[in-house]
């Protein structure tokens, strides 16, 4: 069995490090993990890029104009545009992206426009497709579609909350592949269960590792909040108990 590449979501340089520290292939870059990810600060990308430095993991920036789904509207889809040229153009490897119609099929001019801003700052910028896929109403088709859009890979959880709910997509996701468009597996990948999800032949195995540190005080900083809040953080031990479940 060939070993899946490791991709590490993280939050800040912290994430970056710990990622460089396990040898993961790649992080993806995003800010509010906890609401599924939305597009990073720019500040954040570039000290994401220097703690990567030469031989660390390449930075794949999510850009996400907002939580709740894909079906985004004309100016936020131009916002995405600018900000897949802008994380490129400072130092970013690749950009995870996504977008559906109002019928929740892939939004494929949005797509094309989307990949055409990042292949236009570099011929050879990676395009992920974010699991958008898993909430289409057919993820076989949209996995053929990215193929055929030339994204470089897809991150599905099998089209379930958590990917181990969802196996059994997956694998006809890795089949449909057939090695012409990467498959990475997500949502809920842990120590515990990444020897498993490497067994399906998956190309690549995206995780959090992360943990909760808590804030004081009862006064909410916003409806999402729970109490006085707190952040996630990336957590080196968990990190690193994914690469020895996987025998590295």
């Amino acid at each position: 069995m060939i070993s899946p590449a490791l991709e590490v979501a993280v939050q800040d340089a912290a994430g970056v490090r710990v990622a460089k520290e396990i040898g993961a292939a790649r992080v993806e870059l995003t800010h509010g993990l906890a609401l599924g990810g939305v597009t990073p600060s720019p500040a954040t990308l570039e000290l994401a890029v220097e703690a990567s430095g030469e031989d660390g993991p390449g930075v794949h920036v999510l850009v996400r104009p907002r939580a709740g789904g894909f079906h985004y509207d004309a100016e936020e889809i131009e916002a995405s545009v600018r900000d897949v040229r802008w994380m490129l153009a400072h130092g970013a490897a690749g950009v995870v992206v996504g977008a559906q119609t109002a019928s929740g099929e892939l939004d494929v001019p949005a797509l094309v426009r989307l990949r055409d801003a990042a292949r236009s700052v570099r011929d050879d910028a990676e395009v992920t497709l974010h699991r958008a896929i898993d909430v289409t109403p057919d993820p076989l088709a949209a996995l053929e579609t990215a193929r055929e859009l030339g994204f470089t890979r897809v991150l599905t959880s099998g089209g379930a909350s958590v990917v181990m709910d969802g196996l059994d997509v997956l694998r006809a996701l890795i089949a449909a592949a057939a090695g012409r468009i990467q498959v990475m597996a997500g949502s809920g990948v842990t120590a515990g269960n990444a020897a498993a999800l490497a067994a399906t032949g998956v190309d690549a195995l995206h995780f959090s590792a992360k943990r909760m540190v808590s804030a004081g005080g009862e006064v909410r900083m916003g409806s999402a909040a729970d109490g006085g809040g707190g952040h996630e953080v990336t957590d080196l031990a968990e990190a690193r108990a994914v690469r020895a479940a996987l025998g590295f």
